[in-house]
């Protein structure tokens, strides 16, 4: 009997790598990245006239009033990554980020692809796959069977 190839074993060595370890790491990092992004918009409980500013002349979202954009951007910036990182409404926040990941993309910072594709892939991991066992939407799931 031949022994298993290099290239086999080290498939098989990855293939172990648990799912649910890979959603987590995927839900943390996605999180700190929108969160630090969330935190240049405010000032304590305020968005800051700095960040009103790039929206009306630098990011120039279009279809919405600077201002507008600039509180949605904040709350979300925030609100989702929490979710993510406790795991609760994982795969509807990851799917709030990767639209505004495309808004950015699209109309902000179209050069920036390759940053977005990471943020993507982190995001359709949690949407493909759920949040995993390190989660309440885990445990809520659970609990309801």
């Amino acid at each position: 009997m031949q022994s298993p190839s290099l290239a086999n074993r080290f498939t098989g060595l990855f293939s172990r790598i648990p799912l649910d370890l890979v959603s987590l790491i995927a839900r943390l990092s996605i999180a700190g990245t929108f969160w630090r992004s969330g935190q240049t918009k405010v000032d304590g409980f305020h968005v800051t006239d700095t960040a009103v500013y790039l929206f009306e002349n630098e990011y120039k979202v279009p279809l919405v009033d600077p201002w507008l954009a600039a509180h949605l951007a904040a709350i979300a910036e925030h609100l989702f990554p929490i979710l993510l990182v406790i795991g609760l409404a994982s795969r509807l926040s990851a799917l709030a980020l990767l639209g505004m990941t495309l808004v950015i993309e699209i109309f902000v910072y179209p050069d920036a692809w390759p940053t977005h594709g990471t943020w993507a892939a982190c995001l359709l991991i949690i949407m493909a796959h759920g949040p995993g066992i390190f989660s309440i939407d885990h445990l809520l799931r659970k609990r309801s069977n």
